[in-house]
């Protein structure tokens, strides 16, 4: 079904009538248990970030090495995707962080970027 949609607003707005605000933190949570893990954290530090349990990021691990790849080629095509925007970025940060915002409108940040330097 989610196939059928032709935008990535389409899918948003399923996603957003179909899932409870819970069920969108978790599955969330999940993804970034299954990008921890890829990225070699152990049990206690991503239980400690995430404010998951053992079980859940043990199952997500199970996902990641036994199931249908899903989570790791999705977090693989992410990490590409997002490596190419940050190279394509020619103010050099990732596109709508607070540094890429302040790069990007300077006079709106005048006063702060003022202090900053001043303090350095």
């Amino acid at each position: 079904m989610v196939a059928l949609l032709k935008n990535r607003e389409e899918v948003k707005n399923f996603f957003k009538d179909l899932l409870t605000l819970s069920e969108v933190v978790m599955i969330s949570r999940r993804i970034q248990a299954a990008k921890m893990l890829l990225e070699g954290y152990k049990y206690e530090e991503i239980r400690a970030k995430l404010r998951i349990g053992f079980s859940t990021i043990n199952q997500v691990e199970r996902w990641l090495n036994n199931g249908f790849g899903g989570y790791r080629k999705t977090i693989m095509e992410y990490k590409k995707k997002t490596k190419k925007i940050t190279k394509s970025s020619k103010l050099g940060e990732v596109p709508y962080s607070a540094k890429w915002i302040k790069k990007k409108y300077p006079l709106h940040f005048l006063l702060a970027n003022l202090l900053e330097t001043k303090e350095e």
